[in-house]
């Protein structure tokens, strides 16, 4: 629910899946809300049209998110890598359980971030979170949201089995601090741009990004290797430059990734370190341990990717 109430601040408009435990919360949350905030939340036939659903609405300007399990994710593997290749924009919920296969579908694990990190052939940048609590569910999501159209990448959030089926008792959400950065060029900024060139060069690797109802240019972009102007390209020098464009993005997304929490200090002589879920039992382990007399903190992960390597060896 958290995850969801985070997509509808965010301004999510389209959500696809199909069912898979424990994801499925977030369609059912959601289906049940599309009157109210005027947003689609399609059941797709497969995970593999849920991703490519999700893709072209997210081309076409809209806020578009997917969620699915390990499983699931395994079959928009291909597609994920279409939204690197096209840099569409898209916030993805991968709800980890226990694999291979069909695995343990009610039961909880972490063993999906090798695999998401990794995932598609080729190379391009992406970003990784994993929520510690509902507060963090929420807010990672709008921030997911906005760091997939300002760098125009995907943005996987991973959940898990504990996570989805915790309750707890949290602060109201304060709406005020959502801050929405789209990163689409205006109709006004795309009128001044005399050549549009959806996949131009720039310094940072970010190109202006239109979409294809915007007035007055052509919006254009292929699953081939492209030009500038998204005509697909069997140029080698092209290609290079473009892997190169894409893969610049990630000095600067690097720079808006937050650093692991450390409780209580940086300065203990055993480190424990942890991602997502597992915060609220590790915290106590150190405690428990603290407790003995044993000089031991937590470093914990909610964003781990672009990972913070300058942050962790400065205490590693």
């Amino acid at each position: 629910e958290a995850l969801s109430l985070g997509a509808m601040a965010a301004g999510c408009k389209f959500m696809s899946a199909y069912p898979m435990t424990p994801s499925t919360g977030i369609i059912t949350y959601l289906a049940g809300k599309t009157q109210e905030f005027g947003l689609v939340a399609e059941q797709a036939e497969d995970e593999i049209a849920a991703i490519n659903m999700a893709i072209g609405a997210s081309f076409a300007g809209v806020r578009a998110m997917v969620a699915t399990s390990g499983g699931g994710f395994s079959l928009m593997v291909e597609a994920l890598g279409l939204v690197g290749m096209t840099e569409t924009p898209l916030v993805i919920i991968e709800a980890q359980r226990p694999g291979p296969s069909t695995g343990l579908p009610t039961r909880t694990a972490q063993a999906d971030l090798a695999f998401v990190l990794h995932a598609s052939q080729g190379e391009f940048p992406r970003a990784i979170f994993a929520p510690a609590t509902a507060e963090d569910a929420f807010w990672s999501v709008v921030k997911a949201f906005n760091l997939a159209e300002k760098y125009q990448v995907p943005v996987i959030i991973m959940s898990d089995q504990h996570l989805a089926d915790s309750y707890r008792t949290c602060h109201k959400f304060d709406l005020r601090k959502v801050k929405i950065e789209r990163g689409i060029i205006s109709d006004t900024e795309l009128a001044k741009i005399k050549n549009y060139k959806r996949h131009r060069f720039t310094p940072s690797g970010i190109s202006p990004r239109a979409f294809p109802s915007q007035k007055g240019r052509i919006v254009i972009t292929d699953s081939d290797e492209h030009d500038e102007d998204g005509h697909l390209t069997e140029d080698l020098e092209m290609g290079k430059k473009m892997v190169q464009k894409r893969l610049k993005k990630i000095e600067a997304l690097a720079t808006e990734i937050e650093p692991p929490q450390v409780y209580p200090h940086e300065n203990a002589q055993i480190i424990l370190i942890g991602w997502g879920s597992t915060y609220g039992a590790l915290r106590e382990a150190v405690d428990i341990l603290i407790d003995q007399g044993v000089d031991v903190s937590l470093m914990h992960f909610q964003e781990i990717w672009p990972f913070p390597t300058q942050f962790v060896t400065s205490i590693l």
